[in-house]
């Protein structure tokens, strides 16, 4: 049974990426419940999509444990005083979407004042520290889950949590044309193409655009002709982008793209990005990739320190498969010259789709669940059977 009345939604959405989803859940929760309020901190899909924005997203935007602490007097006030807000004015339901270093305390203030409240994208915690799990029992009512596999750890813990698939997968048809997307992007390019996303925050950014151009670089010595496409989320990484590489020329020179990375993936034969979206993007989009990350030389050494990597995978495309689909790189491994090795070989087999098409078009196939509807539906229902 899903409630019909207007309702007063509180959203929280640390990143970009949280705001697609957001504007998503927005759009089919208005479907449902027409007139409802949404409010809280948002990017500006989900003002688009009709969030009334108490903050903006790229004010929680920080990554790793040394960013988190230099900020963490800035985003305790924040979120203390998001909390008494809250508290005051009473929504039927809070979701936090993703950032769950942020938006599970919030979650967990509120639930004791009879206030719903959701994690909408699962934390980690099937993967490291799952003592957090019984944090997340306590705090929370209903867990959204992006991932399939996520349920079952769930319900071994009593945790109320529904998959209800990526909507990124709902996006994206099954085959994605390359020669539509070159043109789109106006790519005169018409032998082998290197797409370069180098992460959608500032500090993703800074670390990985000089490896990542060096190794397009190291590809063009190599493979004279090959064209690369840089795909950047928005002016101000392009901004740290162009700073970063000012002195790496490329023959022929990169084609530099802002808001577009799908359709720079599209476009590309292969794929260098950050870990993230963006490799989920790239495996919805069935392109073969690299994948990469940089944290900072104190993130990494905590990690290390705290047994936080039980992992044998960290991307997603190889998460999702159980198995190695496509090359992943760490810390010092993300240079040109173990980069871009690994690239070549991806380029040899792009024509080539045995061993891994077939994966990833199954990953698409599980992912895609009318993710936002489905979302809006469990929140619905939630509210519902508490007022019923």
């Amino acid at each position: 049974m899903e409630i019909r009345r207007p309702l007063n939604v509180a959203l929280v959405a640390g990143e970009a990426s949280g705001d697609t989803l957001g504007a998503g859940l927005i759009r089919a929760l208005e479907a449902r419940a027409p007139g409802s309020r949404y409010f809280g901190i948002a990017g500006p899909k989900m003002i688009a999509a009709g969030c009334e924005a108490w903050h903006r997203t790229d004010e929680l935007s920080v990554m790793g444990f040394a960013e988190v602490l230099r900020d963490l007097p800035r985003l305790l006030r924040l979120r203390r005083r998001l909390i008494e807000r809250l508290r005051a004015c009473r929504p039927d339901v809070f979701v936090g979407i993703d950032s769950p270093d942020f938006n599970l305390p919030i979650a967990a203030a509120l639930k004791p004042a009879g206030i719903a409240a959701v994690q909408y994208v699962s934390p980690q915690v099937w993967a490291w520290r799952q003592s957090r799990v019984h944090g997340i029992r306590r705090g929370t009512n209903l867990v959204l889950c992006v991932l399939p596999f996520e349920t079952d750890f769930y319900e071994e813990h009593g945790v109320n949590a529904v998959f209800v698939g990526h909507p990124l997968a709902d996006e994206i048809p099954d085959d994605v044309d390359r020669r539509d997307a070159r043109v789109a992007l106006d790519v005169k390019q018409q032998g082998a193409l290197l797409a370069v996303l180098p992460g959608s925050r500032r500090t993703e950014v800074t670390r990985l655009a000089r490896p990542f151009m060096q190794t397009a670089r190291w590809l063009q010595q190599r493979r004279p002709g090959l064209g690369v496409v840089v795909a950047l989320a928005n002016e101000k990484t392009a901004q740290v982008f162009h700073d970063e590489v000012v002195e790496i020329d490329l023959d022929p020179p990169a084609r530099i793209v802002v808001g577009r990375a799908r359709e720079a993936i599209a476009a590309a034969d292969v794929v260098l990005t950050a870990s993230g979206t963006a490799s989920l993007e790239a495996t919805l989009v069935k392109r073969p990739m690299v994948i990469a990350y940089v944290i900072s030389g104190i993130t990494h050494a905590l990690y290390r320190a705290l047994g936080l990597k039980a992992l044998e995978h960290f991307a997603l495309p190889n998460l999702l498969a159980g198995r190695s689909l496509f090359p992943e790189y760490l810390q010092r491994d993300v240079r040109a010259d173990v980069l871009g090795p690994a690239v070549e070989r991806q380029l040899d087999r792009s024509a080539d789709r045995s061993g891994w098409y077939d994966a990833v078009s199954a990953i698409h196939t599980t992912l895609r669940r009318q993710a936002s509807d489905s979302a809006a539906h469990a929140i619905l229902e939630l509210v519902a059977k508490r007022e019923g």
